[in-house]
Order: C-alpha cells, then sequence, then structure tokens
C-alpha cells in the first residue's frame, strides 16, 4: 500500500499514514464528488464502515478531481457536508495519492490487509456483494470473529439511488477536449465567444447549443442569457455537471422534455414546472423519469449568463 502522505488536508479525521493503519483491514475509496458513478457507490462505502468499524475495518475515502472547481478545498468540505460523508476524506487536489497507486478510474477501490497489502481491487460502481465478501475474508484472516455474512442492504434516494437497467447514453463532455457527437450546425469553438443554434431534430445522444457561449477545454459558459443546451437520450435519469457564474449569482433555468415541463419526472434538483438554479459547481439531477423509458428530448435554458457545463451523465 502506498502511503497516503500526499493528502493536501483531511476531512473528518487526523491525517492517516500506511504506517498508522497497519492491523486493520483498509478500503481505499477514489471518488470525486461530481461524478454520478462515485456518489451512487457512497451509500455502500459508508455502510460498511459503520457494519465493520468494530471488527478492524478502515474505510477512506481520497477525493481525487476531475474537474478544475473540485481542487478548491471549500467545494470538497461543502460537498462533504452536503452528501453526509462521515469517512474519513483525503484531498487529493493534485493527484499525488491517485498517482501513487498508478489508479485510473473513478471510482476505484483498493482493500487492503492488516499486513499491508493490496489484495483485490474493483474499478467502477456495482459488484457490492463480492466487494463485501472480500472485506469479510481479509477480516477473518486478520482475526475477525463472529461477523454478520450477510450484505448490507442500502435503499438510496435521490443521485445515490442505483442506475436503471435500461441506460443507452454516455457520459457526455461539453469542453472541446472531449466533447464528442456535437449536434449544433455550428462548430464548436477553442477559447472563443461564439453563437450556436440547436439542432432541429437531434440524433439520440447528440447535443448541442443554442445563444452565444465561449467553449473552453472543459466547460462551455453562456457569454449572454437566455441560453439552451439540448440532448437527445435513452435513461431514466438525466444529470448535468454545472457551475454557477464566476460573480457567484445563482443561475436560473427550465427544462423541458419533449418539449413540455417534466411534471413527475423532474429530478430532485428541479421543480414539476421545470424550474431550477445553478448555485454552486456540482452534479445536478434534473430528470427522474416514472414511466417506460424511451428516447427523449431534453431541453435547459439558462435565463442568466455565466453558467459553466460540464458534463452529461444518465442513471
Amino acid at each position: 500500500m502506498p502511503d497516503l502522505d500526499g493528502a493536501l488536508a483531511w476531512l473528518n479525521s487526523t491525517p492517516l499514514s500506511s504506517k498508522s493503519l497497519r492491523g486493520k483491514v483498509v478500503l481505499i475509496n477514489f471518488w470525486t464528488y461530481s461524478c454520478i458513478n462515485s456518489l451512487r457507490e457512497l451509500p455502500y462505502l459508508q455502510a460498511w464502515a459503520a457494519k465493520y468499524k468494530d471488527a478492524g475495518l478502515v474505510v477512506i475515502g481520497v477525493h481525487a478531481p476531475e474537474f478544475g472547481f473540485e481542487k478548491e478545498r471549500a467545494n470538497v468540505e461543502n460537498a462533504v457536508r452536503e452528501l453526509n460523508v462521515v469517512l474519513p476524506v483525503a484531498i487529493d487536489s493534485n493527484h499525488t495519492i491517485w498517482q501513487a497507486f498508478r489508479n485510473e478510474y473513478w471510482p476505484a477501490d483498493y482493500f487492503i490487509d492488516g499486513k499491508g497489502r493490496i489484495r483485490h481491487h474493483h474499478f467502477g460502481e456495482g459488484d457490492y456483494e463480492e466487494s463485501e465478501r472480500v472485506i469479510q475474508e481479509l477480516l477473518r484472516e486478520n482475526g475477525a470473529t463472529s461477523l454478520n455474512a450477510g450484505p448490507v442492504r442500502i435503499s438510496a434516494q435521490g443521485v445515490e439511488a442505483p442506475p436503471s437497467e435500461d441506460v443507452q447514453s454516455p457520459e457526455t463532455y461539453a469542453g472541446y477536449d472531449r466533447a464528442e457527437r456535437f449536434g449544433s450546425g455550428e462548430q464548436l469553438g477553442h477559447d472563443s465567444r461564439r453563437t450556436y443554434s440547436l439542432p432541429l431534430a437531434p440524433a439520440l445522444n447528440e447535443w448541442g447549443l443554442a445563444g452565444l457561449w465561449n467553449a473552453g477545454p472543459e466547460h462551455s459558459a453562456l457569454e449572454a442569457a437566455p441560453g439552451k443546451v439540448v440532448f437527445r437520450f435513452h435513461a431514466r435519469d438525466l444529470h448535468m455537471v454545472l457551475g454557477p457564474a464566476k460573480n457567484g449569482r445563482p443561475i436560473r433555468f427550465k427544462i423541458t422534455l419533449d418539449g413540455a415541463a417534466p411534471g413527475d419526472d423532474h429530478g430532485v434538483d428541479s421543480g414539476p414546472d421545470g424550474s431550477g438554479e445553478v448555485r454552486e459547481p456540482r452534479l445536478y439531477q434534473l430528470i427522474r423519469q416514472k414511466r417506460r423509458v424511451q428516447d427523449r428530448t431534453f431541453v435547459i435554458e439558462f435565463l442568466d449568463p455565466g453558467v459553466e457545463v460540464f458534463s452529461f451523465t444518465f442513471g
């Protein structure tokens, strides 16, 4: 197990190290707070930490950012508080611990025995019962007895709820470094103000912009209001990673699904009439459908300038 001394700070704990953790079974989880896959795994991590604490398990979240705003300690602290994360969290904004583990994924779990050896790893969400069996095996090897062998049962809500079984839309980025399937008639610019128009009939998994935008490497920013974004998707849930204006003022928005207000299909961050606000940089759940999953056209209109659009994810 590499050491954890690359952390810039620790939340919910004094600094931990491989030496201080020797004799414990350790689960290192690499996550970042705007990643839907990380958020959906979080309830399991916290449940395992609580269930097996007395048996000698320590679960540590290493927060390694994907986007620039996730490097800021205040944003991480706010997310940890709002998500009710009680695990020790190492702030790895420079990816020092990430590189020491030679990690490449969010989320990623590394299972370490009482002698400090990495015995198992798992990349991505899912396979939770298998991961819990690994935890139990390592705890028994470490001398734990009378373990409850039954897996934890999770009933998560909001963004932490499991994905549906019918997701046909991939994670999609709105910055030019990783943008794909851009459907506006104009080519996506590079660090320049440009006026875009929505595609009239976007194909499945195609997206586009309308209004005056400035596309940067990791996000597109609205230069003047109003401005729109469209995405033709196939999934139960639609999320967007959004940030407010640089001056910190909230950004009002209105969403539609196939041209109408979402009604009961709204997400936790939008109302039945489609209204909502961007107040902080994070993942926003905008659609959670109650009906049968099918191809739908999503449009979000921002009523104030300055919003930053980073990505779309689905569930």
